[in-house]
């Protein structure tokens, strides 16, 4: 396989990045996209990538085959347009099979990521090549890493997905799907998985279905993408979710699906429907944009004040803020504007410029905040660090009260399944109540919604089943789906039976 590197004209620059608050924030650890059937697959893929860009934003990779070249590569640090609109670049991956990945780092080097940790992975078997690329976290990675190497594996980077190419080279099975199904039996955690042969496209979610994937039809070929919005991007028609624990293997004679894992009850990630996911994509048949208000309109019922203005924290918090807004009668309003060009600094991060902090990302309305009594909604409190210095911002604009609402319950555990989230001490809701969150925060009030209104607004009427919980819910109720063995291994204690 030819892989091309081009010189690093615009490199992400995160410099900045933990001062401006984007550390107080859960991240998604990447997004996943995959081609066949058309034409100069490759430039559909960087669409699609640069559509999922919210999902990883560190570093993206493209592979693509063509029969007369082979197997070709390209990956990058940083955004997809810096890096994969250049013609010099998108000539080196013809052909109309190709996948690609874009990054935030979660499992493998993080904050420090390599060129070797960035997927799609590829790997040369018997019956030819495939490649790889992954969305979520192998619980069990370091257990299985430790395995392979002791059984002469030789690792290319520090990344979880990496298990999979070598489990698959191990595996006595006649096909390169076969032997995927093979390994993915032996992972343990969250996976939606979209691979490539020669002649096929793949995809594969764990029986959990804890990360999303779909299915799409563009013209004569097919599409799979970690969400609907990147569908929309290259034009192509959503089909449908592939189902928890569903393999679909996709070639020139159609779509074959199968079901290689024993039946589980599904645990979607409910926190794809508060941020992860963009507002204009669906999942299970539902506008994220529209269950996003309704987790607004729920958490103005379940915690209303007086106020004279709604306002959103920008932009995660904006369909939340107008629903509230729309179920409490209060005006709705901008009181905070983002700078939308803040992705690098192009500047030299001087003590001056880390002291301006989030005011760099965010600026106060202050001819409309002033004198007023202001609701600031958020889709969710972290740290703390980046809701005391929006609190601060909105006091020196005049503002008379500031209170916070939040459209998700408090964040008190950590995730293991493909989300980059501080250690659990680190978490403002594992060491504090909510009234001591308030006074940490110094505001007029602070209040979440509860996990049944949470339950309620994404559709489940009658909330949250405690016995069998319809979503992964486990960032706000510690309640892990599928045991994380290798952080348990590394000292991290569960939840105490209650």
């Amino acid at each position: 396989m030819k892989d091309a590197f081009f010189p690093l004209t615009n490199p992400f620059d995160t410099s900045l990045l933990g001062e401006l608050g984007e550390d107080d924030k859960l991240h998604e650890e990447c997004g996943v996209f995959g081609v066949i059937g058309t034409g100069d697959a490759a430039n559909f893929v960087a669409l699609g990538l640069h559509a999922l860009q919210h999902r990883g934003q560190e570093a993206g990779g493209i592979v693509a085959y063509d029969r007369d070249q082979g197997f070709n590569s390209a990956r990058r640090f940083g955004y997809v347009r810096d890096n994969f609109t250049s013609k010099a670049v998108m000539e080196t991956l013809p052909g109309a099979l190709a996948i690609g990945h874009v990054r935030y780092s979660t499992a493998g080097s993080k904050g420090q990521t390599a060129i070797r940790d960035v997927q799609p992975f590829f790997g040369e078997f018997s019956m030819g090549g495939a490649a790889i690329a992954h969305n979520g976290n192998i619980t069990n990675a370091d257990a299985l890493r430790r395995e392979l190497i002791d059984r002469g594996s030789i690792f290319q980077s520090s990344s979880d997905s990496e298990c999979i190419i070598h489990l698959m080279a191990r595996s006595l099975q006649r096909n390169i799907p076969e032997r995927m199904e093979d390994a993915l039996r032996r992972v343990e955690g969250a996976f939606s998985v979209v691979a490539m042969t020669r002649t096929k496209l793949i995809g594969v979610r764990d029986p959990l279905g804890v990360r999303p994937l779909v299915l799409g039809r563009v013209g004569d070929g097919w599409a799979l993408s970690s969400e609907t919005c990147a569908l929309d991007i290259i034009g192509a028609e959503f089909v449908r979710e592939i189902e928890p624990g569903e393999m679909v293997v996709i070639s020139p004679n159609g779509i074959e699906s199968r079901k290689p894992f024993r039946p589980a009850s599904p645990r979607f990630c409910i926190f794809e429907h508060v941020y992860f996911s963009r507002p204009d994509s669906i999942l299970g048949g539902r506008s994220v944009y529209e269950t996003r208000e309704s987790i607004g309109r729920e958490l103005a019922k379940e915690n209303p004040v007086e106020a004279d203005l709604v306002c959103p924290v920008p932009d995660s918090g904006t369909p939340a803020a107008i629903g509230y807004a729309l179920e409490s009668g209060i005006p709705y309003a901008m009181g905070i504007i983002r700078n939308q060009y803040m992705g690098r600094t192009f500047i030299e991060p001087t003590e001056q410029i880390r002291n301006m902090g989030v005011r760099l990302k965010l600026n106060v309305n202050r001819a409309l905040i002033a004198g007023k009594r202001v609701i600031l909604v958020d889709d969710s409190v972290v740290r703390g660090t980046t809701s005391r210095k929006i609190k601060e911002m909105i006091l020196d604009a005049g503002a008379k009260e500031v209170h916070f609402r939040i459209a998700s319950p408090p964040t008190a555990w950590p995730c293991f399944y493909g989300v980059d989230t501080p250690h659990r001490e680190k978490l403002l809701a594992a060491t504090m109540s909510e009234d001591e969150m308030r006074d940490h925060l110094a505001v007029d009030s602070l209040k979440f919604i509860s996990l049944d209104g949470l339950y309620r607004a994404v559709g489940e009427t009658q909330g949250r089943d405690t016995e069998c919980p319809q979503y992964c819910d486990a960032c706000f109720s510690g309640e892990y789906p599928v045991e994380p063995a290798d952080m348990i291994e590394k000292g991290f204690q569960m939840k105490a039976a209650e």
